[in-house]
């Protein structure tokens, strides 16, 4: 699948390799995450710097209207207080009229002269549309007469508690409660009267003019005009009683508590927040209230404005202010959201086009670093085959010098052999990161193979570096070459070693994985993944990316070689893995190889069965030795001679050929087994000899002997026993006992047949 770059992108692809070896330049990397702060700053203050202005106009918009409506009720309580004045001090001077008519008349003298004083009545309150009668009362509350009526009804307020209040000289009482005159047309008046003072200044009677409601509620209904919906008025006594009211109230209702409270207290005047009625806690369900005393009266007149019609008209305000400003803020906000989104598209196309850039020069390293490696193993395999064969040599006559038993040089012929083992080591090492060392793959339970090697990691730590082993039960088997795994361990964990000087932690921990290609991975199957992981200093990431190059080591010298971590790295990818390697400065370092899963593990009998065949003693056998080195011949041909063979030897395989050839001829004296080199001078090689010996009537088993990697790879196309060198004789023999017993049952049957 193509991979599409950036539209911005300055180039269109990395050149292949640059001629003078110089690494591509790295292309300047764009500052996404400054330009996406950017974009969101500026979005960020694309809301906030809206909301805090919408919200800083309601605001001001809310408080001028509290502040415009506490205002108006100001203002309309003072209209209303001046006219309720006029009012009582008209009726004030009514009271004293009547008074002066009837002042030193008692009660007889008023029935008597009745008519008259209803006629004058008539005129003293007829003339005011705010007075309902006017009423003149005796001592004992009897009603003497009246405006409307003649003869007065028979009526007392004896009991009533504006009567029995002024009687009793209390100012509150002269302005009464409303009630409702059944005598006349049922309208709902309240009463203003004062004491008739008979000789000597006592209590003679009562003078009370009736004020219509109603004519209250008129006036107020007319001054609301159009605010009627918010605002409302009320005419009240200073106990809380309320006299008129618009909207009109009930004949029993009171001030709210807040205003009741306030009039008691004997305040003249004010503005209050009052809460909405029942003590709900309804923001929208109160009123700015302002209320003021009416003149000296026990009156006062009081104006509401409602909270919810302040809401109502602020809502509306603030929704087309808040259309004004956001809808524009709307449209920016969705240019910068889409801008970040196009950022974010373009960010990743820009990683892609980077991944594909670094894969790139990842592939063109490995090519370069291939072709080191190949370069380098030309070499070594050239100097490791010389040096395979003089320790082979070496190796074969300390093995004869042993079984000749040579009294007195045990302790010699051991250092010898030490030496050999270092002198194999440092081979294995050079053929494995050249990748030219053959490995012998084995199928092996991890965790059975992990817990005898445990010691051998523990001794390659130190003392002070602590191991931790987690490896399950249930990881899948693993077919690699033991040596190599156990070498690629200890290179590790000697890194780990000298990454931890003060000590710390090292862990090797195994699980089961499946690659697959559509996680993006080049290797695919199943692996065991073992992580190699310590808690040292880290790596830098200019030494991370030489980790697994040969001979790159940032040790002091003579502390390393180099070639630890490429021989894991090499062992890993001979074996079908791979090898990863992942560090940070003061956290640790983590080694991950991923080896592939055996397919067709041995059971445990069928290697008990094995190792107990190999316990079995061999049969003379004539052998056929191929070797072009003399004394690697002459040391291998005296082993072989001890362990009880005849041997017959060639100096390549094309003399080789013509022995076989010859001894076919004679059928007297068969070759029953050949052991041949691979690399050899001649037409012919060790594998071409061995396909021929395969190819006769009678095969030959062959056991070949080779230190390269790519001829053993051949070589296991053919049916023939491999050993690298420099071998093991214990080995070798292991494998002339086996071949011998697989001769016998061939040769019985031939013995009967003949």
């Amino acid at each position: 699948m193509t991979r599409q770059r950036p539209a911005d992108s300055t180039t269109n692809a990395l050149p292949d390799e640059w001629q003078d070896g110089s690494p591509v330049p790295a292309m300047p990397v764009p500052d996404f995450s400054a330009r996406r702060v950017t974009l969101i700053v500026l979005l960020a203050a694309a809301i906030v710097l809206p909301c805090v202005y919408a919200a800083a106009i309601a605001y001001s918009d809310f408080r001028a209207r509290v502040a415009s409506a506490t205002d108006a009720t100001v203002r309309t309580v003072r209209i209303a207080e001046e006219h309720a004045l006029k009012v009582f001090d008209l009726n004030e001077t009514l009271d004293a009229r009547v008074d002066d008519l009837v002042r030193g008349l008692d009660n007889e003298a008023i029935r008597a002269r009745e008519a008259e004083i209803h006629n004058k009545l008539q005129k003293i309150g007829g003339g005011y549309p705010q007075v309902a009668s006017v009423s003149i009362f005796g001592p004992e509350g009897a009603l003497l007469a009246n405006s409307r009526y003649y003869p007065a009804p028979h009526a007392s307020i004896a009991t009533r508690d504006d009567f029995v209040g002024i009687r009793g000289g209390r100012i509150l009482e002269h302005v009464s409660k409303v009630m409702v005159w059944h005598a006349g047309s049922g309208d709902a008046v309240f009463n203003t009267g004062i004491a008739r003072r008979g000789a000597g200044g006592s209590f003679a009677g009562l003078v009370s003019v009736a004020l219509r409601r109603s004519y209250f509620e008129s006036f107020y209904h007319e001054l609301l005009g159009n605010e009627r919906g918010a605002m409302s008025m009320t005419l009240a006594r200073s106990d809380g009683a309320v006299l008129a009211a618009y909207p009109p109230r009930p004949e029993s209702a009171v001030v709210a508590p807040q205003l009741a409270a306030a009039l008691a207290a004997n305040n003249r005047s004010g503005v209050l927040r009052v809460a909405a009625e029942g003590g709900k806690r309804d923001p929208h369900g109160g009123h700015i209230l302002a209320y003021r005393q009416v003149g000296s009266y026990p009156v006062y007149v009081s104006c509401a404005y409602s909270e919810a019609a302040i809401w109502a008209a602020w809502s509306n305000r603030a929704l087309i202010s808040a259309t004004s400003i956001f809808v524009p803020s709307i449209v920016l906000w969705f240019v910068l959201a889409l801008s970040l989104k196009r950022l974010a598209a373009e960010k990743q196309a820009w990683e892609r086009w980077q991944a594909e850039a670094s894969m790139r020069r990842s592939i063109e390293s490995a090519y370069r670093q291939s072709r080191k490696m190949e370069a380098l193993g030309n070499l070594v395999g050239t100097v490791a085959h010389d040096f395979n064969n003089l320790l082979t040599i070496v190796a074969t006559n300390v093995q004869i010098a042993r079984r000749r038993d040579a009294a007195g040089l045990d302790r010699e012929l051991s250092a010898i052999e030490r030496a050999l083992k270092s002198g194999q080591s440092l081979t294995r090492q050079l053929l494995g990161v050249a990748r030219k060392q053959p490995l012998r793959n084995e199928v092996i339970d991890l965790s059975r193979w992990m817990a005898a090697s445990s010691e051998l990691l523990r001794a390659s730590l130190g003392a002070k570096a602590s191991l931790v082993v987690d490896i399950g039960r249930d990881i899948w088997p693993i077919e690699v070459d033991s040596a190599e795994l156990e070498l690629a361990l200890i290179n590790v964990a000697v890194n780990a070693r000298d990454a931890m000087p003060n000590g710390g932690r090292f862990t090797v921990r195994a699980t089961n994985v499946r690659l697959e290609r559509e996680g993006g991975f080049a290797l695919t199957g199943e692996f065991v993944q073992v992580s190699l992981e310590d808690t040292g200093a880290g790596m830098a990431p200019d030494v991370l990316a030489h980790a697994f190059e040969p001979l790159f080591t940032t040790k002091p010298k003579g502390m390393g070689t180099g070639l630890g971590l490429p021989q894991v790295f090499a062992f890993c990818d001979r074996s079908g893995g791979l090898a990863t390697i992942d560090s940070t400065l003061g956290v640790g370092t983590s080694v991950r190889l991923y080896l592939p899963r055996a397919v067709n593990a041995p059971t445990a009998a069928a290697s008990v069965a094995q190792r107990t065949a190999y316990a079995e003693p061999p049969g003379a056998m004539h052998v056929l030795l191929v070797e072009d080195n003399d004394e690697v011949a002459a040391g291998t041909e005296a082993l072989l001679r001890m362990m009880g063979h005849r041997v017959t030897c060639a100096f390549n395989a094309d003399a080789a050929l013509r022995l076989i050839g010859d001894s076919e001829a004679r059928a007297d004296d068969p070759f029953e087994v050949l052991i041949s080199d691979i690399h050899m001078p001649g037409a012919h090689n060790g594998i071409d000899l061995a396909e021929a010996a395969q190819a006769l009537a009678a095969p030959i088993p062959v056991i070949l002997i080779t230190g390269y990697a790519q001829e053993l790879e051949r070589a296991r196309n053919v049916d023939v026993r491999v050993l690298s060198k420099p071998f093991d004789i214990a080995l070798l023999e292991s494998m002339l006992q086996t071949i011998a017993r697989e001769r016998e049952p061939r040769a019985h049957a031939h013995g009967k047949a003949t």
